[in-house]
């Protein structure tokens, strides 16, 4: 176990001790630690090794009352463990439901945090295994700003973990010693003392970590839950098995299905964990009716996942960040390519697809199909444009291919030659070189060398690895199906990359976030995706993706973006189109992305920069807020009272379409003269035929003005008891839909503010 917080509590503060009679089934450690830059702030953790299990004979302490249990089923310790429980058993509100951006109630009374403790629980905390991980990560100063030094991470110890990402530190307090030692000698029972007794709040993300709270509601400890899920399990193992999910949710017999995929004890888990919890929230509202027809319970808040967008953004430079990212790769297909670089790379267009190798649910194989049907069109209207698609997957692989590894050596002995140097000294005296005196017989040779290194009988690899299953690999497979050779012929051009990006790599030395500063479009056509990060940071670092209906993100944007395709934002229709029919529609966004001119690339990249506010933690954080008030106010009445308003018709938020002309190549106007052959121009394009200037900060200020956040009475509907008023329960409040607060969204905020 690691448990990670904020800051050390000051001198007479709440006393933390472990103690307890569980065991652990081998030596356990423990140390003190500060977490380090990597993104989780600055804090304490404490961590464990080795499994835990009870002593034989141990004897359960008798539970203490709990104010969220009715008085019939206060008698049964385990009801919080039946799945799933009668009405009687959980008199809770789950009617509460919110998927629009502005519908959390605006506070003018906070709640008082000084007396109350958070505790966030997951198996991905500093242990990076999927995109939890990224929650957490990039959630944690949000969360640290709001709850201080009363918000604790806890997670699972790796040595890995404690490596890369904390620092070691001695205990800085006895009474921090002491927790340690009892944790050492005794085991990892927690028990918090304090003059006041504080109010818990614990959540609990995924199913890894619900038995912890279905263990605090057998118990009836006085701790407030929220139960977050990500992804249902039975949700990933369905859309894996290539079922029509989305039209059958209501049909499908959950337990026969957990059963018949040997994954019915942690179903189980995952469906106690959501009926126990006093709040329920899930990433998206298309998760949400997952949950409701796979777990049996409709989620109280959707919690969309957000970013970090300072760690993305490069304010006023993402242009020129785009241009040299995108220099980098050149150079890599440069190697790649050599012998036939028969294509004019400054033509040349980057997309990309990268995430886990689910190559039915991550919707690899629309992609592919997609690009055979692109080339074909590419080809017959005699387009000059280029299609390099990258594949970001990881796979089962032995080493680099050696026909790739050649290519880049290639590449760097043309870089590297003699003459060259030559040249560099010629004009460093100030004199014009001679041409006679400039190459000798030496240089001839080796640059004749270099032209017979160059010719290549066999097409560029598509693979850059040796592939440990390449005649069953689905990538390949169905590579060799739609015949992508990365021919001369082809416009579109594959590559196949099946390891994460690093700047250490001897291929394409960059890290994730440069490459995808580099592409041109990002494309995710995923069958299954209950949020979606990677299109998510495309938008933050200005890079249009695509995006499908049936992911949160693309639900989102959808949801709040008035023409998503304006803002570089495609969403394909995969939930009431054919497979076939998605295919042809995502072919049909790829070759009017290839048909746009550099201006209109820039203009669109510069709106797609504009929605990063949009995913901004500081933002989205409020849904994660709201839901602690609300477990708070269901947990403990008598102290804090949470009220959700009825939901309003007229309540919502869009970002308009765009002032200026879309960016379509056939209703936009005439794209502006070349002034060279680089990519790039310069933000302020010269006049075009019409005589028209675009001009990004006056767009932005359109877009601006065009903004309209809805307009409601402001009203208090949270307070504690520390004003000495109390209010009725939660469950008192009818059906609504919540959202976030309406001033970050106000048109003066920062939110329509232009940083470009």
């Amino acid at each position: 176990m690691a448990l990670a917080g904020g800051r050390a509590p000051p001198p007479g503060g709440r006393k933390v001790t472990l103690q307890g009679p569980t065991q652990l089934s081998d030596a356990a450690a423990a140390s003190c630690v500060r977490l380090s830059a990597a993104g989780w702030g600055y804090g304490l953790a404490i961590g464990s090794r080795g499994r835990c299990k009870l002593p034989v004979g141990h004897q359960l302490p008798a539970p203490a009352p709990c104010p969220v249990h009715s008085p019939s089923t206060s008698g049964d310790p385990t009801c919080g463990l039946r799945s799933p429980l009668p009405a009687s058993a959980m008199p809770l509100n789950r009617t509460l439901s919110m998927s629009s951006l502005p519908g959390l109630d605006d506070w003018e009374d906070e709640f008082d945090l000084e007396n109350t403790v958070l505790f966030e629980v997951a198996w991905e905390v500093a242990n990076k295994v999927g995109g939890i991980y990224t929650v957490l990560q990039t959630k944690a100063k949000v969360t640290g700003d709001e709850w201080g030094d009363n918000y604790y991470l806890v997670g699972p110890y790796t040595e890995q973990g404690v490596r890369t990402q904390v620092e070691l530190l001695e205990p800085p307090t006895p009474a921090l010693k002491r927790t340690l030692d009892s944790m050492n000698s005794k085991g990892c029972k927690f028990l918090a003392q304090s003059e006041e007794k504080p109010h818990v709040v614990a959540h609990f993300h995924e199913w890894l970590a619900g038995i912890g709270l279905c263990l605090c509601r057998a118990r009836r400890l006085p701790v407030a839950t929220i139960f977050t899920t990500h992804a249902t399990l039975l949700g990933r193992y369905l859309c894996a098995g290539a079922v029509d999910f989305y039209n059958n949710l209501e049909n499908f017999n959950v337990d026969k299905e957990a059963g018949e995929r040997q994954i019915y004890h942690r179903y189980c888990m995952e469906r106690a964990a959501a009926h126990c919890t006093h709040v329920f929230t899930t990433v998206s509202q298309i998760t949400a009716i997952e949950a409701q027809h796979l777990l049996k319970r409709k989620p109280d808040i959707v919690t969309p996942n957000g970013l970090n967008v300072k760690k993305f953004s490069a304010m006023h430079e993402f242009q020129n960040l785009h241009a040299q990212s995108k220099a980098r790769i050149q150079e890599f297909v440069r190697g790649h390519f050599y012998g036939h670089l028969d294509f004019n790379l400054d033509k040349t267009l980057y997309f990309f697809i990268a995430g886990r190798y689910e190559f039915s649910n991550k919707g690899a194989d629309v992609f592919l199909e997609a690009l055979a049907r692109l080339n074909y069109l590419l080809r017959v209207n005699g387009s000059e444009q280029t299609v390099v698609a990258f594949f970001i997957m990881p796979a089962r692989t032995n080493n680099f291919n050696v026909e790739t590894l050649k290519g880049q050596a290639v590449r760097k002995q043309l870089t590297v030659m003699k003459f060259g140097r030559k040249l560099y000294e010629s004009l460093l005296v100030g004199s014009l070189p001679d041409m006679n005196k400039m190459l000798d017989k030496e240089d001839f040779t080796i640059m004749k060398r270099a032209i017979f290194a160059t010719q290549r009988q066999s097409f560029p690899p598509v693979c850059t690895h040796n592939m440990l299953d390449d005649s069953s690999d689905p990538i390949l497979t169905t590579i060799r199906r739609i015949g992508l050779f990365n021919s001369s012929a082809d416009r579109v051009k594959v590559i196949f990359h099946p390891e994460f990006l690093s700047s250490t790599s001897p291929l394409l030395p960059v890290d994730y976030e440069e490459f995808v500063r580099g592409c041109h479009l990002g494309v995710f056509p995923s069958y299954y995706e209950p949020w979606g990060y990677t299109p998510a940071e495309c938008t933050v670092m200005g890079i249009p993706s695509v995006s499908t209906n049936l992911s949160g993100f693309g639900c989102f944007m959808e949801e709040h973006i008035a023409d998503p395709s304006a803002y570089g934002i495609y969403i394909l229709d995969r939930r009431f189109r054919s497979l076939d029919d998605s295919c042809s529609q995502l072919t049909s966004f790829l070759y009017s992305f290839c048909q746009q001119s550099r201006r209109q690339r820039i203009i669109q990249r510069n709106r797609t920069e504009r929605l990063s506010d949009l995913l901004d933690w500081k933002y989205l954080g409020r849904y994660y807020m709201s839901a602690r008030h609300m477990a708070l106010a269901k947990a403990f009445p008598e102290h804090f009272t949470y009220e959700p308003r009825e939901a309003d018709a007229t309540q919502g938020y869009r970002y308009p379409r765009p002032a200026s002309v879309p960016p379509s190549p056939s209703l936009s106007r005439h794209s502006s003269p070349h002034q060279s052959e680089d990519e790039e121009e310069p933000r302020d394009v010269p006049p075009d035929e019409d005589g028209e200037r675009y001009d990004e900060d006056e767009e932005a200020a359109k877009d601006r003005r065009n903004i309209r956040a809805p307009e409601w009475p402001r009203r208090a509907s949270c307070t504690s008891s520390t004003s000495g008023s109390k209010r009725g329960s939660v469950d008192t409040g009818p059906s609504s839909s919540l959202s976030t607060p309406s001033e970050p969204l106000s048109p003066a905020s920062s939110l329509g503010e232009e940083r470009n």
